[in-house]
């Protein structure tokens, strides 16, 4: 029997990207499913397509800065498959420019998404971890999280909030909870997507020419998942071989 096999998984930013391809992977090692997204008609196809494919998935829309709503999808999981085994928390966002262009909306939309997104996850779910005495949260970080990017600033702040926030997770863990901090370097997603200065998406998609695919980091999940419950795999950076920073 697989590690991954019945664990009740929660995944935000399931809509797409990393998200979507670890919900697949997963899926297919027997695990049980809450998609969540923003989009809807995204889950709703990526339920249908994983349930087609023998998987077992529910989904709920979902917006990380709204802390009620993230309770929500909590208390719906252990609703429906009575515990929660495993929080993925994926949703982010990338806005990248120099400091003194002063996009302070955007720096409160990377705060919002990419900090209290996942803090208000954490509030959500270990409740019931703590409960079951075992659970495991997977923060994605980003290298953005250790190596600071002229023109990333802030984003890079969020990220490295994000590691800061999986190490707090393991020393506190007593013994119950796993942390993994996973760190993705340039992979092919819509994250550069929503990059609004012209310059910064420029160089961001330079980068990204070398881009890995989404299935890497999803594979890195998995392997954390499928670790002995003495096991906890707290740190892995992944990049692809070309990249240099």
């Amino acid at each position: 029997m697989s590690e991954v096999e019945n664990k009740v998984v929660i995944i935000t930013g399931a809509s797409s990207g990393l998200g979507e391809a670890t919900a697949h992977m997963l899926a297919k090692r027997g695990a049980k499913l809450m998609l969540t997204a923003r989009r809807e008609d995204r889950l709703k196809q990526l339920k249908e397509s994983i349930e087609k494919e023998g998987g077992q998935a529910e989904y709920q829309v979902l917006d990380v800065t709204d802390r009620q709503a993230v309770q929500a999808v909590a208390d719906r999981t252990v609703e429906l498959f009575g515990r929660i085994d495993v929080l993925l928390a994926n949703a982010g966002l990338m806005q990248l420019a120099p400091i003194d262009k002063l996009n302070v909306d955007e720096w409160d939309t990377m705060i919002d998404v990419n900090i209290k997104g996942v803090l208000y996850g954490l509030a959500a779910v270990l409740p019931t971890m703590r409960k079951q005495g075992s659970g495991h949260i997977i923060n994605l970080s980003s290298v953005a999280g250790h190596v600071v990017f002229p023109g990333a600033a802030v984003y890079c702040a969020t990220k490295y909030a994000v590691k800061a926030l999986s190490e707090g997770i393991r020393q506190e863990s007593n013994g119950e909870i796993r942390a993994t901090n996973i760190s993705p370097g340039a992979v092919a997603t819509e994250l550069t997507d929503h990059i609004t200065d012209p310059d910064a998406r420029k160089a961001a998609n330079d980068l990204y020419a070398v881009a890995i695919d989404a299935d890497a980091i999803a594979r890195a999940v998995t392997y954390a998942i499928e670790q002995p419950g003495d096991v906890d795999v707290n740190e892995m950076i992944i990049r692809p071989t070309k990249q240099e920073l």
